[in-house]
């Protein structure tokens, strides 16, 4: 597949650049995907027809799009914000409560009661719902290594382990680490394990959600940073459903033990992981069916 840039469709068609872009940032050119800032775009794509925009069924990503861009408030992008944070988060440890983590979000603000709360906690949370940000203007990016380390950057940036000079916020790992008492690859291997991984994934057409989740499991067995790597692929997992147009799906801190099961056993039972995913899915549809966004089943 041959690709051309942005300049050269807006030729082609005899439509500006800046209409071009839209049509890429609203997820209406099939396979056009963004390398750095630059959108790839299939040579033998369609101009999008003109119509009504109620005619138009916008995508999940659309609709994220636009209501980051509004700070809707009640919307999609509010829902999955709360959600994925809260769970994402306390599946790791954190004490925050599900409405601790809505009250921080609506109004950056936390309420205490007879209780102490670790700052981490609060900073992570935050830093989150700038990862949620990030993936939502980053989903047709094409994964790379400097973009992940950047994510690991905003989700750590002002913790307690930024402080501590063995820990490289925004950097693969320094010292060997486990994950579940499974080790997992050394420090001097991780930059090649995660080319090796990504190369693999970059290199095959029409992803499918089987192959997000074998990403997901090559990614946190190689484990690449000293912390964090479990919300970072679940960051990435969420992308790449949207940069996909499949249905993403949040691990709720209630199916945590399956999912790790899923994990633990990928290679010799895949189906006990895809299970879990289908019915966290399963879910993330009935948030869809109530937002009345179209979905692909």
């Amino acid at each position: 597949m041959n690709y051309l840039s942005v300049k050269e469709i807006a030729a082609l068609w005899k439509v500006s650049e800046r209409s071009v872009r839209n049509y890429c940032a609203l997820d209406r050119i099939p396979g056009a995907f963004l390398t750095g800032k630059t959108w790839n775009i299939p040579e033998n794509a369609v101009k999008p027809e003109r119509s009504s925009k109620s005619a138009v069924q916008r995508t999940l990503l659309a609709v994220l799009k636009d209501e980051k861009c509004s700070q809707i408030h009640g919307g999609i992008y509010h829902k999955i914000q709360i959600e994925l944070t809260y769970n994402s988060n306390h599946i790791e440890g954190s004490r925050l409560t599900h409405d601790q983590t809505r009250c921080i979000f609506e109004t950056n603000t936390v309420g205490i009661a007879d209780e102490s709360i670790r700052v981490d906690d609060i900073i992570e949370t935050t830093n989150h719902f700038r990862c949620i940000d990030e993936i939502i203007d980053s989903a047709k990016l094409q994964l790379n290594e400097k973009w992940i380390k950047h994510l690991h950057l905003l989700l750590k940036t002002g913790t307690s382990d930024a402080k501590k000079d063995w820990f490289a916020v925004g950097d693969y790992k320094k010292l060997p680490n486990e994950v579940g008492g499974m080790e997992t690859a050394m420090p001097e291997d991780v930059h090649s394990e995660m080319k090796r991984l990504l190369d693999d994934y970059n290199g095959r057409e029409n992803i499918t959600l089987d192959d997000i989740l074998e990403f997901h499991v090559r990614f946190e067995r190689i484990h690449p940073f000293q912390d964090g790597n479990g919300r970072i692929g679940r960051l990435i997992l969420f992308k790449e459903c949207l940069r996909h147009d499949i249905v993403p799906f949040i691990i709720e801190d209630n199916i945590k033990l399956f999912y790790y099961r899923g994990l633990k056993e990928w290679s010799q039972e895949k189906g006990y992981l895809t299970d879990t995913c289908l019915s966290a899915q399963d879910t993330f549809k009935k948030y869809l069916d109530y937002f009345r966004i179209a979905y692909r089943d």
